[in-house]
């Protein structure tokens, strides 16, 4: 297939992050070949930290439009739904799917256009994630789950088997989801909640028991 010309929209700390998994990824076999960075309103702090990883910074977005059809693309930006309206503006062009060596997934695993698996992942048997889908460092994911399309697994985050969730739904850091249960679309779980019982559409839920 040859080595895939890739760019990443997003130079926040997420988005930066991802070069060092290309990095991880390229030294088992040569597969990316990263241009640079895009994004529409970076701060200086994080073009300079960019300059020290010696990674191009090469504009806003409007780049993407105008390159050759054979760039894919990859978001680094937590936020799903901004995630989302970047997804729906190239459309046309191919997302890349980015699996750290560090991670594991099972044979029957199934990953949507855009998704990221960081360090440590684990996903186990007949899971379904969608379109564009973050699984942060160190999460796991049980068997028969379905993740909906931009949804965000923070870093320690559990899902339990059998559990489904729409699209757009965030899993705060250490978060946890008991077996079985639904997220209804654009709900939050906050940061070390345990989610007991289904969780809402567009609802924020935290705490011991979740609420």
């Amino acid at each position: 297939m040859g080595i895939q010309k890739l760019v990443i929209i997003g130079c926040g700390g997420f988005g930066r992050g991802l070069s060092a998994l290309l990095d991880e990824v390229n030294a088992v076999e040569p597969t990316y070949e990263l241009l640079g960075y895009l994004d529409d309103g970076p701060i200086q702090e994080n073009l300079d930290r960019l300059a020290a990883l010696g990674i191009p910074f090469l504009g806003d977005q409007t780049w993407l439009e105008t390159a050759p059809t054979n760039v894919a693309y990859v978001i680094g930006i937590g936020h799903g739904e901004i995630r989302r309206l970047i997804a729906e503006r190239f459309a046309d062009r191919p997302a890349a799917v980015l699996i750290h060596p560090h991670s594991t997934h099972a044979a029957d695993a199934e990953f949507g256009p855009g998704t990221i698996l960081c360090a440590g992942a684990r996903v186990s048997t007949n899971v379904r994630l969608g379109d564009h889908v973050h699984l942060n460092m160190n999460v796991t994911i049980g068997n028969d789950v379905t993740l909906g399309d931009f949804t965000t697994v923070h870093p320690l985050v559990s899902v339990s088997a059998g559990v489904t969730s729409g699209a757009g739904v965030t899993f705060g850091t250490n978060s946890t989801i008991l077996p079985e249960l639904t997220v209804g679309t654009g709900a939050i779980l906050g940061a070390g909640a345990c989610a007991v019982r289904d969780v809402s559409p567009g609802i924020v839920v935290k705490g011991v028991p979740a609420r």
